[in-house]
């Protein structure tokens, strides 16, 4: 009985799993740095455009701070998405952190719960940022929820 119990639980989980949906594509960024903010802190504005499964354009602010010429930084950041996914238009917000010590990156990309509109209402998800050869390109993994 036990091992029907543990099948049938990890049947749920793998299904769980297999309802998550996945985006790539690329994007490109422009930031302006704005004027007047003390010198150990960078704020700027930023605008995005994205393409593949995710068509949007993109704005948001972006703080940073630390030394990245040595390798050692971080920043936080939020950022409105208005497209569409996968044929879903809408929008959403997506809140970054990241750190990176000697080089050494740790980011964190997620969907703001509750801020996905229209046909992405419900949305909920990770992303992962790469920058390889000057392009930036996105994994998204998301699905909705009631």
């Amino acid at each position: 009985m036990q091992y029907i119990i543990l099948a049938a639980a990890l049947a749920l989980a793998g299904s769980a799993e297999a309802a998550m949906h996945h985006a790539t594509g690329t994007f490109e960024v422009a930031m302006t740095v704005a004027p007047g903010e003390p010198a150990w802190l960078n704020r700027m504005t930023m605008t995005k455009t994205d393409a593949g499964a995710l068509v949007a354009v993109a704005a948001g602010e972006f703080l940073s701070a630390g030394d990245p010429r040595t390798g050692s930084a971080g920043y936080i950041a939020a950022e409105r998405i208005d497209g569409t996914l996968d044929g879903r238009a809408g929008t959403f917000v997506v809140m970054q952190s990241a750190t990176m010590d000697k080089g050494a990156p740790v980011t964190r990309v997620f969907v703001v719960p509750g801020s996905a509109t229209g046909a992405l209402a419900g949305m909920t998800g990770t992303m992962t940022i790469r920058i390889e050869n000057r392009q930036h390109s996105y994994d998204l993994d998301y699905d909705f929820v009631p």
